[in-house]
């Protein structure tokens, strides 16, 4: 599928390479780079490495993107003691993509203290857009959308870049003109019922193998199906198509 799958796994890999970076704690000779209480930090010292390690990292990123790490404020209630020497990290779970956040730890100071920075990070591709107004339950046709470059991270949902995967589908939310499609707003479909009688194709590396069965369950788009052979034995597959499961061997 021409969904954009596999991105933010690449993506992801450089932000994690460049905010891993940042793991080593650094230490200024400059006293006006320490952290005092009630500040932002420095400019010059975590918030321009964020950007630096980020932007340094596009070279591992696909033809056509390219993304931007905004690196935002602490609290301006915080009043954090004197700090010669913070440690940013990852906290647990932080996931990277979009709005997110890295831990800022005192290690050399007269009281430790931990913060939590935000951070969003933008990821820009060529990705459909409507072109107009798409009320909910409309059928998305060509002329319905077009190709423009848009912040991939704005939305949990994967953008979609293939035209010929969303023309002929029925909404399941509106969206608005120069609004980004995603698969959350296209309706599932479903390919097959229960009880029917369904293609099986086991497909390996360099060779494919078809054959028949009775579906056990409904054959929903991005959802599994168990499928009965005519040997009688029960395999579990992806809808891929009109009566048609894919088992990847």
């Amino acid at each position: 599928m021409e969904i954009l799958g596999k991105l933010p796994l690449r993506l992801l890999h450089v932000v994690l390479c460049a905010l891993f970076a940042l793991a080593h704690p650094y230490s200024s000779a400059d006293p006006g780079a320490q952290v005092q209480p009630g500040d932002s930090l420095p400019s010059t010292t975590l918030e321009q490495q964020v950007k630096d390690l980020a932007l340094a990292g596009t070279q591992h990123a696909a033809p056509g993107v390219r993304f931007d790490v905004q690196v935002g404020q602490l609290d301006p209630r915080l009043h954090l003691a004197p700090c010669q020497k913070v440690e940013p990290y990852l906290p647990s779970g932080a996931r990277l993509w979009g709005k997110t956040r890295i831990g800022l730890r005192c290690v050399q100071g007269p009281s430790p203290w931990n913060v939590y920075l935000p951070v969003t990070v933008k990821v820009y591709a060529k990705a459909l857009v409507a072109t107009a107004p798409l009320a909910m339950g409309a059928i998305v046709t060509a002329d319905d959308v077009t190709q423009a470059e848009v912040d991939l991270a704005e939305d949990a949902s994967v953008a979609v870049t293939d035209t010929h995967l969303v023309v002929g589908r029925t909404l399941a939310r509106a969206i608005n003109p120069g609004q980004s499609v995603r698969q959350a707003h296209l309706k599932v479909r479903q390919w097959f019922a229960a009880g029917e009688t369904v293609k099986v194709m086991a497909v390996g590396s360099g060779f494919s193998v078809a054959g028949e069965g009775q579906a056990l369950t409904p054959g929903m788009e991005g959802q599994p199906a168990r499928v009965k052979t005519e040997s009688g034995r029960v395999l579990t597959g992806m809808p891929t198509g009109d009566h048609r499961v894919e088992l990847a061997l």
